[in-house]
């Protein structure tokens, strides 16, 4: 195949990569296929077989060490804090909740949906700590209150 078709195919394996979601399989297929072009261009890898199992070897060995690096830093840090790190953290009434009942309370400068999970009611400028997460609402207790079971 002639060396410039090898260079098309890579190239259009690459923008095909940026059609899909994350996987990293095409841009691996991509650059095998530049580097066969390149071959092709040097005049080394006749016939057209051998062209096919470079293009697969080449690939191949870009991918087995790669790709497990790339998709683990697309994905992020998975080391960042979550949420659930808000737990036993102190948050301050914004206002007065009786048990069970849902209001404000700020903590760490937000102002969050917090759940008064203690038996007693909790005044506004109290504190309070947080003893769960439910997506953006804190589960909260006073500093010296008993939760309710």
């Amino acid at each position: 195949m002639a060396w410039w078709l090898w260079v098309l195919l890579g190239f259009a394996l690459l923008a095909f990569e940026l059609l899909t979601p994350g996987g990293f399989y095409f841009l691996f297929f991509g650059l095998g296929a530049l580097v066969v072009g390149g071959f092709a261009w040097l005049g080394l890898g006749q016939p057209d077989w051998l062209e096919w199992l470079l293009f697969t070897v080449v690939a191949l060995a870009f991918m087995i060490p790669l790709r497990g690096r790339l998709v683990h830093w697309a994905r992020g840090d998975a080391s960042a804090p979550s949420v659930d790190t808000l737990v036993g953290q102190t948050a301050v009434m914004l206002d007065d909740v009786p048990p069970g009942a849902v209001g404000k309370a700020e903590l760490r400068g937000a102002s969050w949906t917090a759940r008064n999970a203690d038996a007693r009611g909790l005044a506004k400028g109290e504190r309070s700590t947080v003893t769960r997460v439910d997506g953006l609402t804190l589960w909260v207790v006073g500093e010296r209150g008993e939760t309710a079971c």
